[in-house]
């Protein structure tokens, strides 16, 4: 029988996006999972970055239990998360022009490295212009977004592209306009969020293709164990004095 309380209908509108990422984006999930792998083989280094509520999936792959230890977080002053005051000062920064050329320039991405870019819209200048850029680069770049808002919106960059456009891998996210799955009568505004879901998800999958691509080309993938485990931390230390070079949250 369904749960047609609210909070039934938000699990099973998940579970279906779940579903759906699961069906029709496998191939660019493995694409991307070897994408990273080929860096991590070639020497290359990884980074994420999202602005806003996109930033939580990024950081969800930095310092990971279960995760590669060479994911980095690209961090934006005022753009990465929510605790920038006020709230809305993060929202107006990723619409600068100009903002993620600084950013890049005095950060330690460098040709052959891979960037994963997260932003559920795509239309806003930070996460295009970083995908542009980038890639001038030599850095190749896995973009997550809804493709859907291309095609409904209106773009914020003066090239009037969207971050799907500048990408090596797209990662559809199927996250309908507007990010909320529910409506009730009684409440004049759609709500219940799920693209924090879904986005995490797929990159999470992600991250298992590529560790599991690396094992299966002999190289033994540079993961964390939880420090909540018993010699989490000796096995984390080996790791991350092996990839010192590599990671860069760690000093």
């Amino acid at each position: 029988m369904s749960d047609r309380t609210p909070a039934g209908q938000f699990f099973d509108a998940a579970i279906t996006l779940l579903q759906r990422v699961r069906d029709e984006e496998a191939e660019p999930v493995r694409a991307a999972g070897a994408l990273l792998a080929d860096t991590v083989v070639a020497g290359g280094r990884l980074f994420a970055f999202g602005a806003g509520h996109s930033s939580l999936a990024a950081q969800d792959l930095v310092y990971r239990a279960g995760g590669l230890a060479l994911m980095n977080l690209l961090t934006v002053p005022g753009v990465v998360g929510v605790d920038v005051r006020p709230a809305t000062l993060g929202s107006a920064l990723e619409r600068v022009d100009g903002l993620a050329s600084a950013v890049l320039d005095t950060s330690p991405l460098r040709s052959g490295d891979a960037l994963v870019i997260v932003s559920l819209s795509g239309r806003n200048a930070l996460p295009v212009e970083m995908a542009m850029n980038a890639r001038a680069l030599g850095i190749r770049v896995i973009g997550v977004t809804s493709v859907a808002y291309a095609s409904e919106t209106t773009s914020r960059h003066v090239s009037g592209t969207y971050l799907k456009d500048h990408c090596d891998i797209v990662l559809d996210s199927k996250i309908a306009i507007g990010d909320a799955e529910l409506t009730l009568d009684t409440i004049p505004a759609p709500f219940a969020p799920a693209s924090t879901v879904v986005t995490t998800a797929l990159l999470q999958a992600v991250m298992a293709t590529a560790a599991a691509t690396l094992a299966d080309r002999g190289v033994e993938p540079p993961l964390l164990r939880s420090g909540n485990v018993d010699g989490g931390h000796e096995w984390n230390g080996r790791v991350m004095t092996e990839y010192g070079d590599r990671i860069f949250y760690g000093h």
